[in-house]
């Protein structure tokens, strides 16, 4: 049955199946669809994405180690900073790390005032030392500047120290919403859109690969959204560094979702997010990936089917979303991915941090 659809919405639609850039106007239009022009969206993305990487679904087998909650900033959306919180130790971090079968440990955390940059390279040496083959995927950008700031250096020569000490990629995360008035209003403290750009531009140009994320369904607009993601487009033409796109959806169980009385996106919101995604970067970022744990795994499996074409990791560990309202858990197994891929007719597959399937 063929959707009567819109006639400005097929338009789109036709623009995007011929290969042709969709702009923020048109964006705009596909993500407040609904009705047939919804299904139309979600189906147009589920070609390209099966056009750009085919049908299997990838998952990677790794680690979350959150070495630190204490933090000098006072994110509205955090509720996992603490003034009386924890800091790892090697000795633990090499226990965290010492999981069976996994191919790359993710280390983020606090912004430490007491962590001087010998505590991450120090880290990361003992990682790399003990678990010589695996993926040490680690600091964000907000991270990168708070060590540079410690050390009253700049980010080239942070960058370079972890490299050195054995970083592979970083997370880009810490992005939230690439605007500084939404900034302003939900992270005052933490590093501006420009200085996230810097951080992920300068690693790009080192050979350091970053993931990119947008953390939305707060107070941002859809206008909002669409920038954002028009601008990881825009940085990934130029450098070519982002190995993947992570949307995540707002748990509101803080500061933030209290003050302005939130209650996150709807599924709709959830699913054209995905969808309009895959439509604006299906030539630059070809990867986008399925948060389970912050979408539950049932709409998580949706997702797969409206452009996303990987599940994420395995983690073991996630203390940022459970303390915000996450009620997906913090581990799941390589056999439950792959029932859930399955089960939509699909072929999984295991990767590596790069995209490499193994």
């Amino acid at each position: 049955m063929k959707l009567e659809l819109d006639p400005v919405c097929e338009e789109i639609l036709e623009k995007a199946l011929s290969g042709r850039e969709i702009k923020r106007r048109d964006a705009a239009e596909l993500m407040v669809a609904s009705g047939p022009e919804y299904h139309g969206v979600c189906a147009v993305a589920n070609k390209l994405r099966h056009d750009k990487v085919g049908d299997g679904v990838t998952y990677v087998m790794n680690r979350n180690i959150n070495f630190t909650n204490i933090c000098k900033g006072h994110c509205k959306f955090c509720n996992y900073r603490s003034d009386k919180g924890y800091t790892i130790t090697i000795e633990e971090a090499l226990k965290k790390a010492s999981v069976p079968g996994i191919t790359e440990v993710c280390i983020q955390g606090g912004l430490n005032p007491e962590l001087g940059l010998s505590y991450y390279t120090d880290l990361v040496q003992a990682i790399r030392r003990s678990f010589p083959n695996i993926h040490i995927h680690a600091f964000s950008p907000a991270e990168v500047v708070h060590m540079a700031t410690q050390e009253s250096c700049n980010v080239n020569d942070v960058l370079c120290e972890l490299k050195i000490a054995g970083v592979n990629s970083i997370p880009g995360t810490s992005a939230e919403i690439l605007d500084d008035a939404i900034r302003s209003e939900i992270c005052p403290e933490k590093i501006t859109t420009k200085e996230w750009i810097d951080v992920i531009t300068r690693a790009h140009k080192m050979d350091i690969p970053t993931t990119a994320t947008m953390m939305y369904g707060h107070i941002e607009s859809i206008k909002e959204r669409i920038d954002h993601i028009i601008l990881l487009r825009e940085i990934q033409k130029k450098t070519g560094g982002f190995t993947e796109f992570i949307p995540l959806t707002f748990m509101e169980k803080n500061e933030l979702g209290e003050e302005f009385k939130l209650s996150g996106a709807s599924g709709r919101e959830d699913i054209l997010l995905y969808a309009v995604a895959r439509i604006l970067l299906n030539d630059t970022i070809q990867n986008i990936q399925s948060s389970w744990v912050k979408l539950g795994k049932k709409l998580a499996q949706l997702a797969l089917m409206t452009g996303a074409n990987d599940i994420g990791g395995t983690l073991f560990e996630e203390n940022i979303s459970k303390a915000s309202g996450s009620l997906y858990g913090e581990s799941i197994t390589k056999e439950e991915f792959e029932v859930m891929i399955r089960d939509l007719g699909k072929t999984p597959y295991q990767r590596d941090t790069l995209y490499n399937r193994l």
